[in-house]
């Protein structure tokens, strides 16, 4: 994944709509700036593969955001069937499946792909970002969102796994722990405004970043939805976070 070769390669907008035309009608504007897109639940649900092969014919890579979490095998099968769609240079699946499960993704990221040419990167996602330390005692989970969030992506390392989704609160202990080559993807990115980050501009990320905290914290790719979608000129937000990455690397 050569994320180092442009500042836009680091640039993930996710592609939250509820259809495919609004999608791609969006994805147009700002195929040319943006590194890859994100195609999550929402569109993925309504659109299914479409998607995937029509976005990812703009030009940009596919980061199949579907978070995948179910018994060894069903996640594997899936797995299976997303590495072998034209475009997707990243797939996900939750760590908290434990070691078994994402070992079965780690053996069928792989299986499906024609020998000699590159596979998409499996991510495990870690903690979510809506969620703090109260949100996690409601669902069991013990400790802080960072020690739970640094275990877990321990946890996916040793199960060869190549990266992480995890906050800029997590993504400096996460590089000391897991290494260089290990990739960290960071969602809940919201850009500056007037050199601080945007206020009141958190949706329902309770653990946010700018993108010069979140290249500087060490990650590879930043996640941005909102800011973007939302904003009058999405080109223009677009190459201004390009210009923000470029400057901090």
């Amino acid at each position: 994944m050569p994320f180092d070769a442009h500042p836009r390669s680091s640039l993930i907008v996710a592609l939250d709509f509820d259809s495919l035309s609004s999608a791609m009608k969006f994805a147009k504007q700002v195929a040319d700036v943006v590194g890859l897109f994100k195609i999550g639940s929402q569109l993925f649900t309504s659109a299914g593969p479409a998607a995937v092969k029509e976005i990812a014919a703009l030009g940009p890579g596919i980061f199949l955001d579907l978070k995948f979490h179910d018994i060894p095998n069903t996640v594997a099968g899936a797995v299976l069937s997303a590495a072998a769609m034209n475009g997707v240079q990243l797939v996900n699946v939750h760590a908290l499946g434990g070691s078994t499960m994402l070992k079965a993704a780690v053996q069928a990221i792989s299986a499906g792909v024609p020998l000699g040419m590159d596979r998409p990167r499996l991510l495990a996602v870690t903690i979510l970002t809506s969620m703090d330390q109260k949100a996690m005692r409601e669902t069991g989970i013990g400790g802080t969102p960072q020690a739970s969030v640094l275990k877990l992506a321990k946890l996916a390392k040793s199960s060869g796994v190549d990266g992480v989704v995890a906050s800029v609160q997590e993504a400096k202990a996460i590089r000391k722990a897991c290494g260089r080559e290990f990739l960290i993807v960071t969602p809940g990115v919201r850009p500056k405004e007037n050199g601080k980050p945007a206020a009141g501009n958190r949706d329902d990320q309770s653990r946010t970043a700018t993108p010069t905290d979140a290249i500087r914290a060490g990650a590879d790719y930043i996640v941005v939805g909102r800011p973007i979608l939302a904003a009058p000129d999405p080109r223009a937000a677009a190459q201004s976070i390009v210009e923000e990455i470029a400057a901090t690397k």
